[in-house]
């Protein structure tokens, strides 16, 4: 059962919401007993919006239960185990969201225009007059949002507004369903006059986002570390917490460690996040992503840095990495549903290091159980980031270094003189492959023909079985009607061969011979 509003250790009395066939939901309706972890939250909508979760815990309780996740997930969905746990990368709790997308709603009943998170289970926008979890400058703007909205000829047809703050300016993206107005543009100019932000306006999807005010928007971030300057458009993928995201670059070049000389690949690289760092330690890098535009922005950063890097268009899950030749070391920054076929799909010779970041726990686990059961490499260290403070779904960094041998022929038996029969590697090696695309879901189970189970020398035992299904009960002399279905079903009686008849007619057979039963006749048509 998962409650709502406990922490670890708590006493509480819960009300059920949500009954699953594995788990429930609770919400805690009173708390017995406190735990030292748990806090006065600091948002005044706390409980309301669905923006945080946990802000009743402290930092380090958050942070302790993000790492046990992560550890069960390794456990039970990888079957692996980290041979070092990583300190814990901490980062600023309150103003640290620096990209965020506000629903926009009028309703007449609350006085108008509601900008703000949904709330908590609902699709309601929250009555938001203020964020602790974005900064000071934008949670200020929350109230002059709502007038602006309203002073429109479209307040009705705004659906969202998006956030993206640069080290250097704040952009507000509206997105809007009607055509706008000459009064409705002269009210963005005076609201970019008045706070400084700049206005894009967004008609239809994502590539006829412009800047409107002013004409030329350029936003930035830095990675002071590494001496680079980021730019990018507010509708371009950046990381969520500019702070723990600096940290994080810091331990993947650490982690991946390139050299000069080595060929380094950069999947799902974006505008260059981890590349240009990588590139910057005198590594051969080449960075793989599925959008042109990113591409665009990725080699224009490293352009205007200096930066000597490749960056190229494709779609990994769908052609791999086969086209770009060999990598000595790889790092991974797929999206929330991983990247186990490529992972899968990796040569068996190549790469030597991989350093995967992710922010799904789930799905980091699984794809590395593919890489230690079925690759051949051993996950070496594995951390989580605090990258969304106060968040209870699986919003996270992690970061795992897997290294080892790869190929099957250099690794050494496990009993000191044990034979290896030939073929018998191969043959397991390719059942682990199947057993681990299966379990993601990329491979289905054959089904198997009907066979005929024979136990002993009674034919009342010999009952037709498929695959999956096993036997309830057997005993001596008995017949063996009713077998236990699959998870979730509800035992069924399989019909006797020949039907009713040809039961009665064994029945009848068997009441004439002795008890120790009858001989088994061969079958027709068999031997």
């Amino acid at each position: 059962m998962f409650v709502e509003g406990a922490l670890p250790g708590e006493d509480a009395e819960v009300r059920i919401f949500k009954q699953g066939r594995k788990f429930d939901v609770a919400a805690a309706t009173s708390i017995a007993h406190h735990s030292p972890g748990r806090r006065e939250p600091r948002c005044s909508h706390f409980g309301v919006c669905g923006g945080c979760a946990t802000q009743h815990a402290d930092e380090r309780t958050q942070m302790a239960a993000k790492q046990r996740w992560l550890e069960d997930c390794f456990e039970r969905i990888g079957k692996v185990k980290p041979e070092t746990l990583l300190p814990i990368v901490y980062g600023e709790e309150w103003g640290y969201r620096h990209r965020a997308r506000l629903s926009v709603r009028r309703v007449e009943k609350k006085g108008g225009v509601l900008v703000g998170f949904r709330e908590r289970r609902s699709t309601y926008i929250a009555d938001m007059r203020e964020c602790p979890v974005l900064p000071d400058n934008v949670s200020g703007l929350l109230p002059h949002l709502r007038v602006l909205v309203e002073s429109l000829s479209v307040r009705e047809r705004v659906p969202q507004i998006e956030v993206a703050v640069g080290d250097n300016a704040i952009a507000l993206v509206f997105r809007h369903l009607l055509p706008l107005t000459d009064a409705d543009h002269a009210e963005f100019k005076s609201f970019h006059e008045k706070h400084g932000v700049h206005v894009w306006l967004q008609p239809a999807g994502p590539d006829s986002a412009h800047s409107f005010a002013p004409k030329e928007s350029d936003l930035y971030y830095t990675l002071p570390e590494f001496g680079l300057k980021l730019h990018f458009r507010p509708t371009d993928f950046t990381q969520v917490n500019a702070a723990v995201n600096r940290i994080l670059v810091s331990k993947a070049v650490q982690l991946l460690d390139p050299k000069p000389g080595e060929r380094v690949g950069d999947l799902f690289c974006g505008i260059g996040n981890f590349s240009l760092p990588l590139a910057k330690r005198g590594a051969e890098v080449i960075g793989l992503e599925g959008s042109r535009e990113l591409v665009e922005r990725a080699r224009a950063n490293a352009l205007s840095n200096g930066v000597v890097a490749q960056f190229e268009v494709a779609d990994l899950f769908k052609h791999g990495l086969e086209p770009f030749g060999r990598f000595d070391k790889l790092l991974l920054d797929p999206p929330r549903e991983g990247a186990v076929g490529i992972v899968t799909a990796l040569p068996r010779d190549w790469p030597r290091k991989i350093v995967y970041v992710s922010c799904d726990p789930a799905t980091l686990a699984r794809d590395a159980g593919v890489l230690v059961h079925t690759q051949g490499f051993r996950l070496a260290a594995a951390g989580v980031a605090n990258m969304f403070p106060h968040t209870a779904h699986n919003a996270r960094a992690a970061l795992v270094r897997v290294a080892g041998a790869r190929r099957a022929k250099d690794r050494q038996p496990q009993r000191e003189g044990e034979q290896q029969v030939p073929g018998s590697r191969n043959r397991r090696r390719r059942h682990q492959e199947r057993r681990q695309l299966r379990r993601a879901g990329r491979l289905r189970r054959r089904p198997r023909p009907h066979r005929r189970l024979r136990r002993g020398n009674d034919p009342d035992l010999q009952v037709h079985l498929c695959q999956g299904w096993k036997l309830q009960s057997v005993g001596e002399g008995r017949r063996q009607d009713a077998v236990r279905g699959r998870a979730g079903s509800r035992p069924e009686r399989h019909r006797w061969p020949g039907g009713e008849e040809g039961r009665e007619k064994d029945r009848e057979e068997e009441s004439g011979k002795e008890k120790g039963g009858p001989e088994v006749r061969p079958e027709e048509g068999r031997a």
